[in-house]
């Protein structure tokens, strides 16, 4: 229940940060460059005292320097036009980047896009190897041997070579890195999903709906498929995990989302370069937002499975 509250929560979060309710405006320069994290900011510098300087008659200057009359009117208006503009923070909750962004607005808006992208990719991808499984363990024959050629075509090529081959041809976006990571991570979860299904074809209780008039697909969809769910809930938090990863390489190399756009890939990207002149917040700020979610992720998905499993029901 405490994970099923921490995932909540950042679902409720990245839905407020999609509708703009929250860090809409995590592109706004609010703090100082590097602004260090705190909430109450720098003690007041102790006032200086005036030292009297003594006055002299006015000179004349305008025979030396004709600009000389308008010094006193630039200076006035450069004070006004300074006295206008937005004051900075000196310190911001969490911290600010090299340009003065609010890190925390961007931590939360960049979960929007790294936990869209991981849940959505993970699901499209755990979709894709459970149907393709099932086919290929229940049916097996020639449709077994096409999945089975398919599945040694896409696991013969190395991964990321494969990522950045989808990469090159579809371009950048949100969109098409849940393509690109849905359509190469389907592998593992096809592999373990046919072997499910392999052996729960032969079991009793499938050659009783046969035996009632259950068709191939009722028994594939209706009756096995629930039977062997666990196994795809444990997939499905390996690749949200996994594809959380993967979309920090590819914003790391420039494959990601666009330059316009955040995400947790591209502040660890820039946390780098950071981490060298000394400003360590942005890379724990974007670490500890990546450690929750993942971990009350993976504690769910476990409980799911345990509640689903039917030999921990007592169904089997």
């Amino acid at each position: 229940m405490a994970a099923l509250a921490v995932v909540a929560a950042f679902l409720a979060l990245i839905l407020l940060a999609a509708v703009g309710l929250v860090a809409s405006g995590w592109q706004a320069e609010v703090g100082e460059p590097y602004a260090r994290p705190g909430f109450m900011g720098p003690a007041p510098a102790e006032p200086r005292q005036a030292v009297p300087v003594p006055q002299g008659p006015a000179a004349d200057l305008s025979d030396v320097d004709p600009l000389a009359p308008r010094y006193e009117e630039w200076a006035e208006r450069a004070s006004r036009i300074e006295s206008s503009e937005p004051q900075r923070a000196a310190t911001l909750p969490l911290g600010g980047d090299r340009i003065g962004r609010d890190v925390l607005a961007k931590a939360i808006k960049g979960a929007q896009i790294s936990i869209f992208v991981g849940v959505l990719a993970a699901a499209v991808a755990t979709a894709i190897g459970t149907v393709l499984g099932a086919l290929g363990g229940f049916f097996g024959g020639k449709v077994g041997d096409f999945l089975e050629w398919v599945y040694n075509v896409f696991t013969s090529i190395p991964g990321i070579l494969l990522i950045f081959a989808f990469a090159a041809v579809f371009g950048r976006g949100v969109g098409t890195v849940v393509l690109i990571l849905g359509l190469t991570g389907w592998t593992g979860v096809y592999r373990q999903m046919r072997a499910e299904f392999i052996k729960h074809a032969v079991r009793d209780y499938v050659r009783a709906a046969q035996a009632i008039g259950a068709g191939r697909l009722s028994r594939v969809f209706r009756h096995i498929l629930p039977n062997v769910s666990h196994v795809a809930l444990v997939q499905l938090s390996l690749l949200v995990v996994g594809f959380i990863k993967a979309e920090v390489i590819l914003s790391y190399l420039g494959l990601g989302v666009r330059v316009d756009q955040v995400s947790w890939g591209t502040m660890l990207s820039e946390a780098q370069n950071e981490m060298l002149l000394g400003h360590w917040w942005q890379l724990a700020t974007t670490t500890a937002f990546m450690a929750v979610f993942v971990t009350a992720f993976s504690l769910l998905t476990d409980a799911l499975r345990d509640a689903l499993d039917p030999k921990l029901r007592g169904l089997e």
